[in-house]
């Protein structure tokens, strides 16, 4: 039998270690991954994303918090990921955001179902894009076509 929360335990493991082919090796090969940063379908997609913020933030590390052990699938945690921007990372319009020097904190939540082969299938994580802008430096700004 698969201890599923062995599984999400490597992830977080691979994640920390910024260690792209263990990651690769716990998702199927269709996985799908939802974040606010997208929707990722397949390991070539969610690793890309996951560059992205490695890319952005070389030293990020996340630190689990809390884990809902009752439950089996999906399995749930809350985290905390910090880092420091000193690469460029990837903004929705496409743009690169150059190194800012700026630490950010950023709390999420996520929730992975594992199969009976011991493989993320999916994985859905939950953060608040506009905090981990404004730690950045980011502002919104009104268009001014959406208030006519």
């Amino acid at each position: 039998m698969v201890d599923k929360w062995k599984v999400k335990r490597a992830l977080a493991d691979a994640i920390n270690d910024h260690d792209i082919a263990r990651m690769l090796d716990l998702f199927t090969e269709d996985a799908a991954y939802v974040s606010p940063a997208g929707l990722a379908e397949g390991r070539d997609q969610i690793v890309w994303l996951f560059e992205q913020f490695f890319r952005g933030f070389p030293d990020l590390r996340l630190t689990v918090w809390y884990e809902a052990i009752d439950t089996d699938n999906p399995l749930i945690v809350e985290w905390t990921a910090t880092g420091t921007h000193t690469g460029p990372f990837l903004l929705p319009d496409g743009r690169d955001l150059e190194a800012t020097g700026r630490r950010i904190t950023l709390r999420g939540t996520c929730a992975s179902f594992v199969d009976d082969d011991g493989k993320i299938a999916t994985h859905r994580e939950y953060f608040d894009q506009l905090e981990l802008f404004s730690q950045l430096g980011l502002h919104l700004a009104v268009d001014e076509s959406a208030v006519a």
